[in-house]
């Protein structure tokens, strides 16, 4: 058993165990939830996304890799970039406002808004370490689904320089909540 709980969970669940897979379920999926809905818009589709992103993790849970990052951090990726391809599929956008009305969940558990206010606290203060538009940029790319030409463009510098900018965000993030 490492420290990190979900990685240890994936290393089961690339060896077929279905207990690890549902407890990896358990574990992740209302984190994962929040992802796609933010990303999605709807409670529906991300319901049916989430479905999409368990699939894909039972089939390809061999491919993580421990040594380049946590367990989390690879669940959010593969539905983050689930979300992006569904959005680009789409062939309008769901206006935001209508996005955050139907994101709204009307009565979530007291333990779970508690480790949430915790989570985003963390997270918002470490945000605060970076520039400022490092941080909208972060935030762009890994929240609003923002390309990185689109935000390119937005910030008026190099797609390379751009790139550049969010991994070493990431970094630098990362480095903040693992302290």
């Amino acid at each position: 058993m490492t420290d990190d709980p979900i990685a240890d969970l994936l290393q089961s669940v690339a060896a077929q165990d279905r207990a690890a897979f549902r407890q990896l379920y358990s574990e992740a999926g209302a984190k994962l939830m929040g992802v796609l809905i933010r990303m999605l818009g709807t409670r529906a589709e991300a319901e049916d996304a989430l479905q999409e992103v368990f699939t894909r993790v039972w089939l390809r849970a061999g491919r993580f890799d421990a040594s380049k990052g946590r367990g989390m951090t690879w669940l959010i990726a593969l539905s983050r970039n689930h979300a992006i391809d569904r959005l680009r599929a789409r062939p309008n956008h769901v206006s935001d406002d209508l996005a955050m009305e139907q994101a709204a969940d009307p009565a979530p558990r007291a333990e779970t808004r508690l480790m949430a206010q915790g989570e985003a606290r963390r997270i918002n203060e470490c945000f605060d370490t970076l520039e400022p538009d490092r941080a909208q940029a972060l935030r762009g790319a890994y929240l609003d689904g923002q390309s990185y030409i689109d935000l390119a463009a937005r910030f008026d510098v190099p797609l390379n320089t751009m790139r550049t900018w969010l991994r070493r965000s990431l970094l630098k993030l990362r480095e903040c909540m693992d302290t």
